[in-house]
């Protein structure tokens, strides 16, 4: 039976092989420009392309960030955790 490490292990070699193949093909960035303004490049041409991604994309972010909060606020108030870390009594 195949354990959890070797499964992560097999995805992990499986990332690296085909993750470079993705990074050589998309990766534009000139050696002058910073990892803030290649971001801001990508951003304006994902948002020439169809202006509706872009609002598509913020709520995406929206909803991941609001998941987030909700997902601590819950672990919070409805577990132990507080008693866990000692914050509690």
């Amino acid at each position: 039976m195949i354990g959890a490490i070797e499964i992560l292990i097999i995805a992990l070699i499986f990332g690296i092989i085909y993750g470079r193949d993705a990074i050589d093909k998309t990766f534009r960035k000139s050696a002058d420009e910073g990892v803030v303004e290649s971001m801001a490049g990508d951003l304006k041409e994902y948002y020439e392309a169809d202006p509706k991604r872009m609002i598509k994309l913020g709520a995406l972010i929206f909803g991941a960030i609001v998941f987030v909060i909700t997902g601590a606020y819950w672990a919070i108030t409805r577990t132990d955790f507080l008693k866990m870390i000692g914050l509690e009594q």
